[in-house]
């Protein structure tokens, strides 16, 4: 992509576990295991997957929340994991994250605009004054104008309005890219939709990028422009999101797709239902890590692991077999 703003290259984070007591060695578990993939400017990019899958470790390694065990992250030209400490302050101006709780993400003994002008003073942005309009703004942007808000706590606040501060305050350091780690998933289901909405809508008008971390595919389908699948640290399929919602090719996002609900009682879904369960990441499959469920599997997926291979329509799938058949 001529126009990417994030480039993953070969990246990797393997956690090290102790084999026991009266074992020497360390086994790894491979959470993040050689992902490639871009995000445009002005693009959404959704992340899916099981549990443990690896998206919300990729979105953390992304911003050198967690540092890697291998792999690039060049944002805008730059290598994330060559930086020092002090550029990388730098870089976080551009490049915030939005966590998945905000009760557990937000100080309970800071007020509202405290929490909103943090930012503004680790950055050393503005003066007093400054900072208090721009967190006002901030404010605004995301809904929470009301008046006497500025000096209330977060356990004053219901769900969905604790997240808008959260939001507020990576909005109110102007950030380019957004890194969303299930940001509605702890929200009651009433709220999520007006959640997703604001993402939508801040979108459009600050021209904000994304890559955005969900279980919800509905909530994938709704606002992002294309879609990763991960299944055990490895990205199995990604594409544009109405091609791969429309016609899935890897039987993994066929059974993904099969399982959302469709709200039509007198719809009867054809559900795909994988059996067994998911292998260990510290103990993976030989050959292709989704054969032990895969209702497809031929005798080469237990010998060689599937590459990503990218059709005409810039949709990439890693599948032993033909596109058309797979």
């Amino acid at each position: 992509m001529a126009d990417a703003i994030l480039d993953v290259k070969g990246l990797k984070k393997y956690f090290p576990v102790s084999r026991g007591i009266f074992s020497r060695g360390k086994d790894y578990i491979r959470a993040v295991d050689n992902l490639d993939f871009q995000v445009s400017k002005h693009e959404s990019l959704g992340l899916v997957g099981e549990s443990g899958c690896g998206k919300s470790t990729t979105g953390k390694v992304i911003l050198r929340l967690i540092e890697p065990t291998d792999g690039r992250v060049v944002f805008e030209g730059r290598d994330v994991f060559e930086l020092s400490e002090n550029e990388m302050k730098k870089l976080r101006r551009d490049v915030q994250m939005v966590f998945q709780d905000p009760f557990t993400a937000l100080d309970p003994k800071m007020t509202v605009g405290k929490l909103v002008e943090e930012p503004l003073i680790i950055h050393d942005l503005a003066s007093d004054a400054e900072r208090k309009k721009f967190a006002l703004e901030a404010l605004q942007k995301v809904g929470l104008d009301q008046e006497g808000i500025y000096e209330r706590f977060p356990h004053e606040f219901s769900g969905g309005q604790r997240q808008r501060i959260a939001i507020a305050r990576v909005l109110v350091l102007n950030p380019r890219f957004i890194v969303a780690d299930e940001p509605v998933s702890a929200l009651d289901v009433s709220v999520r939709a007006q959640i997703l909405n604001l993402f939508q809508n801040l979108k459009k008008e600050l021209g904000l990028t994304y890559l955005f971390i969900a279980h919800d595919l509905s909530a994938i389908r709704y606002l992002c422009d294309r879609v990763a699948v991960m299944y055990l640290g490895k990205i199995v399929e990604i594409g544009p999101t109405a091609l791969v919602f429309n016609e899935p090719k890897h039987p993994y996002t066929k059974a993904l797709l099969s399982a959302i609900p469709i709200p039509d009682p007198r719809h009867v879904p054809r559900r795909l239902v994988l059996q067994g369960d998911v292998p260990s990441p510290i103990n993976l499959p030989s050959g292709c890590r989704f054969r032990t469920r895969c209702p497809i599997v031929t005798p080469e997926c237990g010998v060689e692991e599937p590459t990503l291979i990218t059709d005409e329509y810039e949709r990439s799938i890693a599948c032993h077999l033909p596109m058309e058949k797979a």
